[in-house]
């Protein structure tokens, strides 16, 4: 299998095994950086950033240049016919006919898939809202790798902003699909969004315990957490002695501390926020003298603010300049398989830790709408080209999985397409809670967010519904 013309939008579009050879050509990248200007030579590569950015942007372009291609650049929306009122899927449209290869950073969640679905070149997300930031977490691993020559039973804790940091829900899935146990500490308020947890306990094979209680128990004697995700191949079971095995795992000491700043660009100025700030977790040089933390990797995707202290950067345990620097072999490597300038064998990964889910897709015009207002499907300018489209993840209760940003919803009613005798009085809708749900085939599926839509399409209540 080839990774040539493919997209990298999220991390799941790239396989365990793919990941390994695109770290073994990074390894051959950064041995020989200045002997690669071959590579690309004639191609271009179109980075779009419509968000602020240093190290993901210079260091695309650093390793575009590398390979012997040109880059065109656009760095701000207000200078751009998007500032008009033009839509994304026209844009990347044009800009695919430009270039051979499109880096794309955007603020709203999912504009990467549509760039992707309408460019006809391969699309790179280089961060979309707060949803994913998949080249971020391919430099993340391959620090990870390269320091500790393995990832899969590693104890990875995540420090700081964990419900907008972008980079995190990316690394989130890839450490799980390695079979690393995952330590969730966020400051408060900020914990992992749920739909990021719950994807996480029924995709891949770990199992995910809310500390609780326990939590309060070991602030001050280890550190603490809000959850934690054990890997499958953990000699311990949380499902047995929960409380206990989880403050097993605690003091056997964390591998990596992966730091993250209070994303303040996703919210609103206001008082909550100063309140945020102030109680912001910091790590410092006295954190980390605590016994879990003495063989700790000290990662950060940069850039940070007040919540890794500069004393911290003398420490041999600190990789986040290391990571930064690593940016560039990575992209060259994923730049040059994706154009096609690199071939390279994929092996036989280790699959093992996720759950293959093959999910129905439900795309009606009934009315539902992801609720995730920074979701590009809600966006005004791009509804002329996309329609909300969703993963059915479960029946019980129904829920939708938005394809765009991933966030999900349980909407309240259902129908069949399977009505047709003519009558108009056989268009019937029922409670999502019935056993209607369960009955109903899902290519015949209907789905209403509320009653009104279903009359508005001219469904009658159910008997069911009518009592």
């Amino acid at each position: 299998m080839s990774l040539a013309n493919r997209n990298l939008v999220t991390i799941d579009n790239i396989s365990n095994g793919e990941i390994e050879a695109l770290f073994s050509v990074a390894d051959e990248m950064a041995d020989s950086i200045n002997e690669q200007s071959g590579l690309c030579q004639g191609k271009i590569m179109a980075n779009l950033f419509f968000e602020p950015s240093t190290r993901t942007r210079l260091s695309f372009e650093a390793a575009m240049l590398r390979l012997g291609g040109r880059v065109i650049t656009a760095v701000d929306i207000g200078a751009t016919s998007l500032a008009k009122g033009e839509s994304i899927a026209d844009m990347a449209k044009v800009v695919g006919s430009y270039a051979d290869i499109i880096v794309i950073r955007h603020p709203w969640e999912g504009a990467a898939k549509v760039v992707a679905d309408y460019a006809g070149i391969p699309v790179i997300n280089a961060g979309d809202g707060s949803h994913e930031h998949p080249t971020q977490t391919l430099c993340d691993l391959y620090t990870l790798r390269k320091e500790r020559q393995t990832i899969k039973n590693l104890r990875i804790a995540l420090w700081g902003d964990l419900k907008h940091g972008r980079t995190v829900h990316s690394l989130i899935y890839a450490l799980a699909r390695f079979g690393a146990t995952i330590l969730f500490y966020p400051g408060p308020g900020l914990e992992i969004p749920e739909h990021v947890l719950k994807r996480l306990s029924t995709e891949y094979k770990g199992e995910l315990q809310r500390c609780g209680a326990l939590n309060q128990e070991l602030k001050g004697s280890v550190f603490p957490v809000d959850a934690i995700y054990m890997t499958p191949s953990s000699p311990h079971q949380l499902t047995m002695l929960p409380d206990v095995n989880i403050q097993v795992e605690l003091e056997a000491g964390v591998d990596a501390l992966y730091v993250t700043r209070l994303q303040k660009e996703r919210q609103s100025p206001t008082a909550e926020q100063q309140e945020l700030k102030k109680n912001y977790p910091v790590v410092d040089k006295k954190l980390l003298t605590g016994k879990e933390f003495k063989k700790t990797l000290v990662m950060h995707p940069l850039p940070r603010v007040d919540e890794l202290a500069y004393e911290v950067d003398a420490d041999p345990r600190s990789m986040y300049f290391k990571q930064a620097a690593y940016g560039v072999p990575v992209r060259m490597a994923l730049l040059a398989l994706l154009l096609g300038a690199k071939d390279v064998a994929i092996p036989k990964a280790d699959d093992s830790f996720a759950r293959k889910v093959d999910y129905p897709v439900y795309k009606r015009d009934s009315g539902v709408k992801c609720l995730n207002r920074n979701c590009v499907s809600n966006q005004e300018t791009e509804t002329k080209y996309i329609k909300p489209e969703f993963k059915i993840v479960s029946f019980d209760p129904l829920t939708l999985r938005c394809i765009y940003c991933e966030h999900e919803l349980e909407p309240q009613y259902i129908a069949s397409s399977e009505w047709h005798q003519g009558k108009l009085e056989n268009k019937k809708y029922h409670s999502a809670n019935s056993h209607w749900v369960r009955k109903i085939k899902p290519e015949n599926l209907i789905i209403f967010p509320s009653e009104k839509e279903a009359q508005a399409h001219q469904f009658k209540p159910s008997a069911w519904n009518r009592q």
